[in-house]
């Protein structure tokens, strides 16, 4: 599980130690009456439905980096939208309860606050009451690596696929993308529909795009926003092929505008001679291809008129006199 949820509320039991943290990220002090207290689930060691998983250790550094982190609704990062901050983070192992690959579970819980305010009264109401339950977390991690072979996902360097199953140590295991050393955790939110089992995360790996089946449309997207992507083997072979076809359409169309250049420049030479070759072929240098026709079609016309299609000693065709010498035949 990479999601979170609300866990319990603590508003009317502030403790004094709490108080103190809360403090420490307001501009002024607070007494207990004036804050809402609660903690959350942000995410554990689980392996999700995107088939990627925490390590303890990537647990142990959020922790540290979670603190002071603002939650916001829906994932919108407007200041209108901040609506409550984490003040401590620790990890907690659930006795008796292992994770899929039977190793003690652990998750990463917090404590967030928010003043008692009126814009605050239906948000908290709806914290008490369920409604507002599931959070989403937004960190980055720089390692992504293969949980069958251990080689770095992100450099495509990994011909497993994620979700698939493959033979590990005697057993089968899910193929799943092992996350650890983050870098930087961003904000966490509530969400209506999380897409995670629990509730749901949304993270980046190092700008890694998130796993999962990616249309060309969306990879050539991410790629014409700067962002890295992840792809299976069939995925890369697919980007491959269309490469591969778009490089020799290029490369046909780069050798038509040359074509197209040079003829315009032949055509220049004979319908205006007075234009220096140099200097039309620094012009139609600068032509676009529908230019270039343009031109081209403008001389071909002024050509006609110059030169006649037809010349002016050609030797008339002499139709053959089908009762030519008819009186010999048989």
């Amino acid at each position: 599980m990479k999601d979170g949820y609300v866990l319990k509320n603590f508003s009317n039991n502030v403790m004094d130690e709490e108080l103190s943290l809360i403090n420490k990220l307001t501009r002024r002090k607070f007494c207990a009456e004036e804050v809402y207290v609660f903690s959350v689930v942000l995410c554990d060691n689980e392996i999700d439905r995107e088939n990627e998983r925490f390590t303890d250790n990537a647990l142990e550094k959020l922790k540290k980096l979670y603190v002071g982190k603002t939650g916001i609704l829906d994932h919108n990062p407007t200041s209108d939208n901040q609506t409550a901050r984490i003040f401590k983070c620790w990890v907690e192992t659930v006795p008796g309860r292992k994770n899929c690959l039977n190793k003690p579970y652990k998750r990463l819980l917090a404590k967030a606050y928010m003043p008692k305010s009126s814009k605050n009264e239906n948000l908290i109401l709806e914290i008490d009451s369920g409604i507002k339950k599931e959070v989403s977390v937004g960190c980055s991690v720089e390692s992504a690596t293969c949980s069958i072979c251990g080689k770095e996902m992100k450099l495509n360097s990994c011909l497993h696929i994620k979700g698939q199953k493959y033979q590990k140590d005697g057993s089968y295991e899910i193929c799943h993308a092992v996350l650890d050393n983050p870098l930087d955790a961003y904000e966490w939110s509530f969400v209506a529909v999380p897409a995670q089992r629990e509730a749901g995360v949304i993270k980046s790996y190092n700008n890694l795009l998130k796993g999962g089946e990616k249309s060309m449309e969306d990879i050539i997207k991410a790629l014409s926003k700067g962002q890295s992507v992840s792809f299976d083997e069939n995925q890369a072979t697919k980007l491959f092929n269309v490469i591969k076809s778009l490089k020799e359409k290029a490369e046909i169309g780069q050798s038509y505008y040359e074509d197209l250049k040079s003829e315009v420049v032949k055509l220049s030479a004979m319908v205006q001679p007075e234009i220096s070759i140099t200097v039309m072929k620094n012009i139609a240098e600068k032509m676009s291809i529908e230019e270039l026709k343009s031109f081209k079609d403008s001389f071909k016309s002024k050509l006609a008129k110059i030169v006649p299609t037809k010349p002016q000693f050609t030797p008339e065709k002499i139709e053959p006199n089908k009762n030519h010498n008819i009186q010999f035949q048989i």
